[in-house]
């Protein structure tokens, strides 16, 4: 019996029985969401790369794969995942797909859906199905494959998934820049609204930041016409995804992630803001109530997550209108109708 076919067999056990699994990967996501309890269903070596056609910017890999492994394969060929998807720790490709995060470069390059191009997915049934495929013009399925970026395992353990790859940059560099909080937004409009190379934009005070990418002499052309301050390398970038800036580092307020229209101002709540996205992706730490967290970010346009800092059974994520979660329970009917696969790590009734 291989790997898929045991993860199957599991699978089918617990569906025979109404018993909880608890997919895990490489564990780097696990404060992520609403705790679950239930049987493990260890996924870390279910790895490997499966396809990888560098000329077509599309590789192929196992779920259980650590991302740090694809990264490196990818990075031989001059290529990289545009969505620079968070590690935290050791991570792997198929918990980076299921919990949806995308790093500073997403407003520029794509979100993780963006990049999804097909998944081979073990649902809540035992079965094994295939959405989309290799290559773009593929397109069967490819929106159903795209909803399972950000589902938490909650609609089906990924065997495989097939992405879509970029060139990495010939030049990157990293610029910052003294501005008030008060100017922040206002500045980075006025940056997003140009034709810049940008990869990154971000303010954590005192600074704004700014990742330029592309060919050395466009590089060098709009650094010179920004006139900020060069900085020694791109770190600030890698510690900005990974959380270890003292923003995220120091204090024991809740971290939220909240995201709504990037010209939005900033609600009336207490606590430190660090803006990234070109101000699309907002983390606050706050001692706020959850209640006026969420109501803040819902009169914005936007969504709000508790990030880091709620307990076991708290709400996490943004309470859906009823059509929206009339759809979700539909999805979870459809792939996992006895409810064993993560139950509750997104809403306690899903």
């Amino acid at each position: 019996m291989d790997l898929t076919e045991a993860l199957q067999e599991q699978v089918s056990t617990s569906c025979r029985r109404g018993t909880s699994l608890r997919i895990v990967g490489g564990g780097s996501k696990a404060f992520y969401g609403r705790a679950v309890e239930g049987e493990v269903l260890a996924l870390g070596e279910h790895r490997g790369v499966v396809a990888y056609q560098p000329s077509e910017l599309v590789v192929t890999v196992r779920g259980g794969t650590p991302l740090a492994e694809l990264e490196q394969v990818l990075a031989a060929e001059g290529q990289m995942l545009g969505f620079e998807p968070p590690h935290f720790c050791p991570a792997t490709v198929g918990g980076a797909v299921a919990a949806g995060l995308s790093g500073p470069r997403r407003p520029f390059a794509g979100a993780v859906r963006d990049f999804v191009l097909g998944v081979r997915l073990l649902t809540g049934r035992g079965e094994v199905l295939s959405f989309g495929g290799q290559v773009m013009k593929n397109v069967a399925g490819f929106d159903l494959a795209r909803v399972l970026a950000g589902s938490l395992g909650t609609l089906g353990v990924i065997l495989e998934v097939s992405l879509k790859v970029l060139p990495k940059p010939p030049l990157e560099v990293t610029l910052r820049r003294r501005l008030p909080p008060q100017q922040a937004l206002g500045a980075m409009a006025e940056l997003m609204g140009r034709d810049l190379p940008l990869s990154g934009l971000a303010y954590d005070e005192p600074f704004l930041y700014l990742r330029l990418s592309g060919l050395p002499e466009v590089i060098e052309e709009t650094a010179a016409d920004l006139g900020a301050e060069y900085l020694p390398d791109n770190r600030f970038w890698l510690d900005l995804r990974e959380q270890r800036l003292a923003f995220f580092t120091a204090g024991e307020e809740s971290l939220w992630r909240l995201a709504w229209p990037p010209a939005a101002p900033n609600p009336d709540l207490p606590g430190r803001w660090l803006l990234d996205w070109g101000g699309a992706q907002r983390w606050l730490r706050t001692t706020a109530e959850p209640d006026a967290i969420f109501q803040a970010a819902a009169q914005a346009g936007g969504h709000a997550t508790w990030f880091r800092g709620h307990g076991p059974a708290d709400p996490v994520f943004q309470p859906l209108p009823p059509q929206l979660f009339k759809l979700h329970k539909a999805l979870k009917e459809a792939f996992d109708p006895k409810r064993i696969l993560n139950p509750g790590r997104m809403y306690e009734d899903l």
